[in-house]
């Protein structure tokens, strides 16, 4: 069935590909592949919807506006929909009304379950049936591959309302998104992206506008999966650093020594440099700021979750996945799930220099 899929998305795909290359062909020599692209594109994305209005999602919306989109937006939170509508950001009050107003549909929800409903429930997207307006779905939820890749399926069983540009049917990319609120709100994000290169290339302006970095990462469900590998590598990296700082702690070195040479030895990674567990000594981390804000604890301990199934999915044995997933699924339960998932330190090893 998968195959088949791709096979359809990609013979849908070739007039779009193709009408990529003879703007590229047809450029003087000076102009570069990429100037075409964002010339074939930008008839593509002249409606943008988007759903999901939490705190990546209202801030992405704010640099789709900024970058002068005609955005149309959805959330259950009726503040959050005030917020843009006072804004004169258009709101709808179904997921199916953003798509019939949008020629693209980004969604950014807290689950796999949310997306799905947002996709296949009764005023989903796809309530139309097999017909939708919209020739892109986007989704930057963090949300298993499984689940990605099943929506892309169906999505590639529907056909367009209208010819865009040869195409007869749309298409889904599963583009979540890595550096947290405050990238979110300085477009500095970074997209790793699953699903057709041709409609990658072709929305990569749209995902420049939120963010700085894009990465192509392949087939469906790509995307979501080197998304929750980078967040199960940085749970491990956090709970390495804060034992070793705690460790060396109790041996009698102060931390923000300790850190200076992490910072300047082989120990050195984004746990140490950029996000230190240990207050007092990194200012503007969350750790200096009693571990308000940042990545909330029980958004770490979901991603953890699913890089755990997916392994189970396919036999893959990891150990220290399934450790990290038992530290911070404690540390949601002590009444830590909406700090910052920094306080692991303070919370699994504040006692080792009493050991």
């Amino acid at each position: 069935m998968m195959s088949m899929a791709i096979c359809r998305v990609r013979a849908a795909l070739l007039s779009l590909s193709n009408h990529k290359s003879s703007l590229i062909s047809s450029s003087s020599s000076s102009s570069s592949s990429s100037s075409s692209i964002r010339s074939f594109s930008s008839s593509q994305f002249e409606s943008v919807g988007f759903i999901g209005l939490g705190n990546m999602g209202s801030r992405m919306v704010t640099n789709l506006v900024k970058a002068g989109y005609n955005v149309t937006v959805h959330d259950i939170n009726c503040n959050a929909m005030k917020k843009f509508s006072d804004m004169g950001v258009p709101t709808k009050e179904t997921p199916f009304e953003v798509a019939e107003a949008s020629d693209v549909v980004i969604t950014m929800l807290p689950s796999s379950s949310h997306v799905f409903d947002v996709f296949t429930g009764p005023k989903g997207l796809l309530q139309g049936g097999n017909l939708l307006r919209p020739w892109l779905l986007i989704d930057s939820s963090t949300i298993d591959p499984q689940t990605s890749r099943k929506l892309s399926v169906t999505v590639s069983k529907c056909n367009l309302k209208g010819k865009k540009d040869n195409l007869v049917i749309p298409v889904m990319l599963d583009a979540p998104v890595s550096g947290g609120v405050l990238a979110a709100e300085a477009g500095t994000l970074t997209f790793m992206v699953g699903g057709s290169e041709e409609a990658f290339l072709a929305a990569k302006p749209l995902f420049l506008s939120m963010g700085k970095n894009t990465i192509y990462c392949g087939k469906a469900g790509n995307g979501s999966a080197a998304k929750i590998c980078n967040n199960l590598a940085m749970a491990i990296s956090m709970l390495g650093v804060s034992e070793a700082l705690a460790l060396g702690q109790s041996l009698g070195i102060s931390a923000s020594t300790l850190t200076k040479v992490f910072n300047s030895s082989s120990a050195r990674c984004w746990s140490s440099d950029s996000y230190n567990p240990v207050p007092g000594v990194m200012e503007g981390a969350p750790s200096s700021r009693n571990y308000d804000g940042g990545f909330a604890s029980k958004l770490m301990a979901k991603d953890l979750n699913l890089a755990a199934e997916s392994a189970k999915d396919i036999g893959k044995k990891c150990p220290l996945t399934s450790h990290a997933l038992e530290i911070y699924t404690e540390l949601c339960k002590d009444g830590n799930e909406t700090r910052d998932f920094s306080c692991v330190f303070r919370h699994y090893y504040s006692g080792m220099d009493e050991l």
